[in-house]
């Protein structure tokens, strides 16, 4: 299925947020809740793409079933007009090719395919890996290099080699090597996506496309417009939303898991983000109150 946000120079869209999976209080994947979050950061949060089934998803603990209800869940009520990217990535590359062709017959419009996380593969085992999930299906694959939690990172020299494959289009960055990066997309096709809320503007300073965000759940507006305003010139309008979102980002991104910030965070703005599911546990009240503050101070209105 054709991208309906994609261009030749953003193949996934530009504003996409790797989204929660809500859960019952019992641990149940909530589906009517999967849809309604799924059309509040399209029509309320501009995201033009989606990750489905990504960490943020808590797609560790997801059965294959689930993950295939919750892609086509999204997939009828937002993939008409967002780009739909479902993670595919596991340890196992099999299991990863079966992943992405599950997605592929859901009707996903990409792939996001993950480092192989603990196996700690050599570079060689890498690009067998990644290929072998992108020779699976006909859908464009975008890789995501996260060393900090996959322990192995994609090197330049891999990358290169991936960059062949005329189904391996994008990198999803959470490595915060900017200056590999700027490497590898001055000497491939490849396109580059900040995945670390952290670094969205300095990505988009080397050349990134957009970025893959988790607050995008919440400022996704902000977001977007900090984007259009680099793309457009304007540096220094840029770079002062870059600045008065840095407590919601602080706020949601190193207190603790981004999951479980950013569904409390839904919930202060009267968006029932739902549960997480264990390991996971749910934000204390100690850090719903710290979220609470540093929300407002970026500019955020709250439910009471």
């Amino acid at each position: 299925m054709a991208s309906p946000t994609g261009t030749s120079d953003a193949p996934f869209g530009r504003a996409l947020t790797a989204m929660v999976t809500p859960f019952t209080s019992d641990g149940a994947v909530d589906y009517e809740g999967v849809q309604r979050i799924a059309a509040y950061l399209v029509d309320d949060q501009r995201n033009d793409g989606l990750i489905v089934s990504g960490t943020t998803g808590e797609s560790p603990t997801t059965s294959d079933e689930e993950k295939d209800r919750i892609l086509r869940a999204v997939v009828e009520a937002v993939g008409d007009r967002a780009t739909i990217v479902a993670g595919a990535g596991t340890n196992d590359t099999r299991h990863s090719v079966e992943l992405a062709r599950a997605a592929e017959r859901a009707g996903a419009h990409g792939l996001l395919v993950v480092t192989p996380y603990y196996s700690r593969p050599p570079q060689e085992g890498l690009v067998r890996h990644f290929t072998a999930v992108a020779d699976a299906t006909g859908l464009p694959v975008m890789l995501y290099d996260i060393p900090g939690r996959a322990a192995t990172p994609i090197t330049t020299e891999s990358l290169f080699r991936l960059a062949e494959h005329p189904r391996i289009t994008a990198v999803k960055d959470a490595k915060g090597d900017l200056f590999a990066g700027s490497q590898v997309m001055a000497g491939t096709d490849l396109v580059f996506y900040s995945g670390d809320d952290l670094l969205n503007l300095p990505w988009l300073s080397v050349g990134a496309v957009g970025y893959v965000s988790v607050v995008g759940h919440v400022v996704g507006p902000d977001l977007v417009a900090m984007c259009d305003m680099y793309r457009t010139g304007d540096v220094a309008g840029a770079l002062e939303t870059h600045r008065r979102l840095l407590p919601v980002v602080s706020a949601i991104m190193t207190r603790t898991q981004g999951a479980i910030m950013v569904k409390a965070a839904l919930t202060l703005l009267g968006q029932d983000g739902g549960h997480v599911r264990p390991p996971l546990v749910d934000a204390t009240r100690e850090q719903i109150a710290a979220l609470r503050e540093d929300l407002i101070t970026g500019g955020l209105k709250l439910v009471d």
